[in-house]
């Protein structure tokens, strides 16, 4: 079996979440699929940073690279890769390019030996715990409380949501996380989530506000996941540490691990080089006996690594991105009573919507935002799933 093709292109899609009428969110991502000479086609995702760069990488210089490899041998692959088109070990465009590939030959490999991508990364299980992204920074405090409620009585018992909320600085942010607290009682775990937004004094400001809240993490509170300032941070609060959605390989993992910055490692496989880069982070994780968890969202993708391997913890559904999954793809799981199961069907377990992939794409960047439909079309083909 060897690569004999890859696609790729920009999708747009506006977010609306549950009681509010107008979209709030405009997600934009890269849609990738790679076909072989047995007609097998698998597919993968990365997300919205410079995604024409991401396209022109994958049907050019990573076609170029990998055509006529067997997609099995990701190994291969990913070595011709780096010493071809990132020798230095650069991060951004070619590692989210390197993503998308990599997901879609896991798709192929699975569709190939009838089984899911969780089972080849090792079967640990068929399921994950999962926890909901519900507290936007754009809601207001009754917004906060009635969401977190709704999300509760529908069985989850996990919550995140967002801080560095401008204005209004942390202390904002510690009345905001007090609110949720109060409305949803000391049993249901909540973790916040800065974006990389807070500097080192603001943030300790805000963990020493709030760690009577019991909080279960604090995801990426500092500038460019500092490792050394999270260190310092670290031995400051009692409340635990998360890092590394946007990390672009293993050795800026590595440097989380070494200096002791965090408590949870969160390789996400649509930029992190996908699952074959993911399951060296879970590894290395492994080897200081910590968790890995899934941030930054795309919970269908990242629900193989929290399940096969050992070290997995929670998939992150984000709404707005979950809400993307449902839209774009076929059979997709959804979190039930605190987990997601991974579907039986081979490989990823789902299949591209190709009608709603058509009418979503995006021509040009001046296009983003605006829904720009492009001509050229997807061929349905032979999935084998």
């Amino acid at each position: 079996m060897k690569i004999k093709d890859i696609r790729a292109s920009v999708h747009h899609y506006s977010v609306r979440l549950p009681m509010i009428d107008k979209p709030l969110e405009e997600r934009h991502f890269v849609f990738c699929e790679v076909e072989t000479d047995e007609g097998i086609k698998g597919c993968g995702i990365t997300g919205a940073f410079l995604p024409f760069s991401a396209v022109t990488a994958l049907e050019n210089d990573l076609l170029n690279v990998v055509k006529d490899m067997d997609p099995r041998d990701t190994e291969a692959i990913h070595h011709k890769v780096w010493w071809s088109l990132n020798p230095r070990a650069y991060t951004g465009v070619i590692s989210n390019a390197l993503s998308a590939l990599d997901l879609a030959l896991w798709d192929i490999h699975g569709k190939k030996t009838d089984r899911t991508v969780a089972q080849l990364l090792g079967g640990f299980r068929d399921w994950a715990p999962c926890y909901i992204t519900f507290g936007f920074p754009f809601f207001d405090y009754d917004q906060l409380v009635e969401y977190a409620k709704k999300f509760v009585d529908d069985g989850n018992t996990r919550l995140k949501m967002v801080v560095a909320v401008d204005p209004g600085g942390w202390q904002e942010d510690a009345r905001r996380i007090r609110v949720v607290r109060d409305a949803i009682g000391d049993d249901i775990q909540l973790m916040i989530d800065a974006n990389y937004r807070f500097n080192p004094v603001d943030a300790r400001l805000l963990c020493r506000a709030v760690e009577d809240c019991n909080l279960m993490w604090f995801e990426e509170p500092l500038h460019q996941n500092d490792a050394r300032a999270l260190a310092d941070l670290r031995k400051h609060t009692n409340i635990p540490l998360a890092a590394g959605q946007m990390e672009g390989h293993r050795w800026r993992m590595r440097e989380l691990v070494d200096h002791q910055a965090v408590d949870i490692l969160q390789p996400n496989c649509v930029y992190n080089g996908g699952y074959t880069e993911t399951r060296k982070i879970a590894h290395l994780a492994q080897t200081y006996n910590m968790p890995i968890a899934n941030g930054g969202g795309w919970p269908i993708f990242n629900m193989h690594s929290m399940a096969g391997l050992m070290n997995g913890w929670c998939v992150e559904f984000h709404w707005g991105m979950h809400q993307v999954g449902q839209h774009f793809f076929e059979n997709v799981p959804g979190p039930e009573n605190d987990m997601v199961k991974i579907p039986d069907a081979p490989g990823l377990g789902f299949l591209p919507k190709y009608d709603v992939l058509e009418e979503s794409r995006v021509k040009t960047p001046e296009d983003l935002g605006q829904g720009g439909v492009q001509t050229r079309g997807f061929e349905k083909g032979v999935t084998k799933l």
